[in-house]
């Protein structure tokens, strides 16, 4: 049995930024990460687009908006002290048709609400400004950049290490008991005692709440984002992340052209149904998932109500021609042999019993445990005012004896 203060579920980006927030707020606490996995940082936080998003789409004054907006600002930061790469190469938001740039002027009023600087183009000065692409108006937003979110995750575990904070992996979390006196976590061969817990647990929120008796009115859905990387004559075919204008009727942004860290473009994501939680592959099945989405009435309620979107999304996952054409919209220089076979990524849904997605960041509580039950993009981005915000509650909420 290890005895600790703070167990931390979940070794990606947000249950390592919260064990650096409470390491620094609460110096001498003894903190344990739980990472299922064999190392950190291998769902949701290195298999995304890597973008420091600025805050574009959000309702004022919701957890998204602000902690995405500060949530620039302490990326950017951590870089510069650790001396990893970034660059704030901005975003263009092009609408390629008169109903987009009405849309586009929405967009504009939701940016200036954020506080966001934001520049109106038209499609002359559009393509002045990328050359390859082809729009009627476009939104430029500076302050959206690009970094390695796994490169700083792994740069915070070896930080949290170097603090004695004990680092688990290849442990899943199977049982959760929590009493007046604290929890005790079971994860494999592992027997955790702990005066207090935080659960950052992605794709498996809704397990592990549910596992710390919560009663949920929500479930996880899988979503996998499929992206496809440019071929290297293709490297310089944007300056700056390119983004459609998004559609207010469906629930994610649409296929866009990001410059990468490493130098390279890549396409992507779309959004197609995951059947499995880890289901990278078009092929991967998890019974155990599937049948636990199909029971839940959230799930086919959320199905019904987006099929067509959902087969549309299926059709351009199988075929590549129509994966294509998404991207041909703006970039009609782009051909098929450009598309190249790139990592997929899961996005972490949580779904309402009635069939409404969960948009903002989801925090439920016991006396013991914080758990973040959503924490869709921008998660990344916003990591550190979101560890700020569980410490905050957790030094004001737990008794640490």
């Amino acid at each position: 049995m290890m005895n600790h203060d703070l167990a931390i579920i979940g070794g990606g980006i947000v249950g390592l930024a919260t064990a650096l927030e409470i390491t620094e707020r609460v110096p001498g606490l003894s903190v344990v990460v739980l990472e299922r996995e064999n190392d950190v940082a291998l769902h949701q936080t290195g298999r995304n687009s890597g973008v420091i998003h600025a805050g574009v789409y959000y309702q004022p004054g919701s957890l998204k908006a602000r902690f995405c907006k500060e949530g620039v600002e302490a990326t950017i930061r951590f870089c510069r002290e650790h001396g990893l790469p970034f660059e704030q190469c901005g975003k263009l938001l092009v609408a390629t048709d008169a109903a987009e740039l009405d849309r586009m002027t929405a967009l504009h009023e939701r940016c200036v609400a954020n506080g966001l600087p934001v520049e109106k183009l038209d499609g002359a000065e559009l393509r002045r400004r990328e050359p390859h692409i082809h729009g009627v108006g476009a939104l430029f937003v500076p302050t959206t950049g690009i970094v390695d979110y796994g490169l700083i995750a792994r740069t915070m575990a070896k930080l949290l290490r170097e603090r004695g904070v004990e680092i688990l992996t290849g442990a899943r979390v199977d049982s959760i008991e929590e009493g007046p006196a604290g929890v005790t976590i079971g994860a494999g061969e592992h027997r955790i005692r702990a005066s207090n817990m935080i659960a950052c647990a992605g794709v498996m929120a809704d397990r592990i709440a549910r596992l710390g008796g919560l009663d949920l009115d929500f479930r996880i859905v899988p979503f996998r984002g499929e992206y496809y990387r440019l071929g290297g004559d293709k490297n310089d075919i944007v300056s700056h992340l390119i983004y459609p204008i998004p559609d207010p009727a469906l629930p994610f942004l649409g296929v866009h052209l990001t410059r990468m860290i490493g130098g390279y473009v890549t396409v992507g994501p779309n959004a197609v149904l995951a059947l499995a939680r880890d289901g990278y592959r078009f092929g991967d099945v998890s019974l155990r998932d599937l049948a636990e989405m199909i029971a839940y009435p959230g799930f086919r309620k959320v199905i019904a109500s987006n099929l067509r979107s959902g087969l549309s999304e299926m059709w351009n996952s199988l075929n590549k021609r129509a994966y294509l054409a998404l991207c041909q919209r703006y970039c009609p220089d782009l051909r098929l042999t450009d598309l190249k076979p790139y990592r997929p990524g899961i996005r972490a849904q949580a779904v309402l019993a009635d069939g409404s997605l969960v948009h903002d960041f989801l925090i439920r509580e016991t006396a013991r445990s914080l758990h973040v039950c959503n924490a869709p993009s921008p998660a990344a981005t916003s990591a550190m005012p979101i560890a700020r915000d569980l410490v905050t509650r957790a030094i004001a909420q737990f008794r640490w004896k």
